[in-house]
């Protein structure tokens, strides 16, 4: 829809489309300096355009978990409820990961995901007895354990996307 304002025609939808990029590449991690570089605009523009739509101020949430039954159902919620990273997988997924890679790059992921995870203030982890004891103890940081079993779990677990999305909110994601 184009509007006149005095003697200027603007495009309405161009500005939904353009202000839906800037905070998808957001979202995605790209700096507001980056975003604006890449979209045109000034890094003010950006940062003014969040403040506008703020709604949470404070704790960066991530989300991970696995062996997951209904993995695209928790990603879904867990976006919608605000989480800032999630990585969720079924023991397929998990397998894959694991036996697509050599030792090297295996180990160069693990290495990144963990240091982009350190980069959150809460970590959701959803897993075994011992992957939730691991996790706290490469994170120097709050960490919330939602059990699905004792370890090794060798197949999918359903979680309840009702309580994921309580303590979600309980967190104020």
């Amino acid at each position: 829809m184009l509007l006149r304002i005095g003697d200027k025609i603007v495009d309405r939808q161009k500005i939904h489309h353009t202000v839906d990029k800037v905070l998808e590449l957001r979202r995605d991690g790209l700096s507001q300096q980056e975003v604006a570089s890449r979209i045109g605009v000034d890094r003010t523009f950006v940062s003014r355009l969040e403040t506008i739509g703020e709604i949470r101020k404070g704790g960066r949430v991530a989300l991970i978990g696995f062996p997951i039954q209904n993995c695209h159902e928790i990603y879904s919620l867990a976006r919608q409820e605000g989480v800032d990273f999630c990585l969720v997988m079924s023991n397929q997924e998990r397998l894959d990961f694991l036996q697509t890679k050599s030792g090297v790059e295996l180990f160069n992921t693990i290495m990144e995901i963990v240091s982009k995870v350190r980069q959150y203030d809460i970590v959701i982890i959803i897993g075994s007895n011992m992957r939730i004891k691991l996790m706290e103890a490469l994170l120097d940081k709050a960490v919330i354990g939602v059990e699905i079993g004792e370890s090794p779990i060798a197949e999918d677990k359903y979680v309840k996307p009702e309580d994921i999305c309580a303590l979600i909110k309980q967190l104020g994601a």
